[in-house]
């Protein structure tokens, strides 16, 4: 951690004058905070603070505190119900984050986009973990080393109201300990497609996507996806 990352921090608590004013908050005091992003993409595009204290990951929180976030994006896709919400963490500024302290954010699209809609292939994947109705897989056509995707046993509509969303994400947090104990600390992505069959999935960001992947759809990944979930499976959550 950098010398000065604490104090430069906006999302602590006891900071709440750094950003704008927020448009949900869980708890009094609070443990989750949604304000707007200061530099949107898109015209609604929100940042949800995942704790007051000074935590740098998904996977640094309780399952308490991830049934908060759950909690946040439910009442504001309860909120503001027009055009499709896009759910997402990044972790890393190689994974498009600007700041440390752990967050998410949401994005309201215009429409659903067919990179969005697509249902899990079950019948092809690596199983990490199973919990409570949901799996934790590597899919077969992984694009990058150890990608995983957490999803119901069956195919269920509508992530942010489901009850096992909350589950959902602390399996994420899991997931990505598990990671940290096969790689070490690494940039990440992670996203809920909210669709008739809703399910997060999660791409560690260990190689370069480049001019094939981008240019050609061909994506080289050199650890197969067996290997990737059995590497999980043998990791600490």
């Amino acid at each position: 951690m950098a010398p000065d990352e604490l104090e430069r921090c906006p999302f602590c608590g006891g900071r709440e004058d750094r950003t704008p004013p927020e448009t949900l908050r869980v708890g009094d005091p609070w443990r989750v905070r949604v304000v707007p992003n200061l530099y949107p993409a898109f015209e609604r595009q929100e940042v949800v603070v995942h704790t007051p204290r000074h935590a740098r990951s998904v996977a640094d929180l309780g399952a308490d505190e991830l049934a908060d976030v759950a909690e946040a994006w439910r009442r504001r896709r309860e909120e503001e119900p027009g055009g499709y919400l896009h759910a997402l963490v990044n972790e890393g500024r190689q994974a498009g984050s600007s700041l440390p302290h752990t967050h998410s954010q949401l994005v309201w699209l215009p429409e659903q986009t067919p990179d969005t809609q697509h249902p899990v292939e079950r019948d092809r994947w690596s199983v990490v973990n199973e919990r409570e109705g949901l799996v934790v897989a590597c899919p077969d056509a992984s694009r990058l080393p150890y990608e995983v995707v957490i999803a119901p046993a069956e195919p269920r509509p509508g992530g942010f109201g489901d009850e096992l969303l909350p589950l959902a994400l602390q399996l994420l947090g899991e997931t990505v300990r598990r990671l940290h104990g096969v790689v070490g600390p690494l940039p990440l992505n992670a996203w809920l497609h909210d669709s008739a069959d809703w399910h997060i999935e999660l791409l560690p960001r260990l190689t370069i996507v480049a001019g094939v992947e981008l240019g050609g759809g061909w994506w080289i990944n050199p650890v197969p996806p067996e290997q990737a979930a059995d590497d999980l499976r043998s990791a600490a959550p």
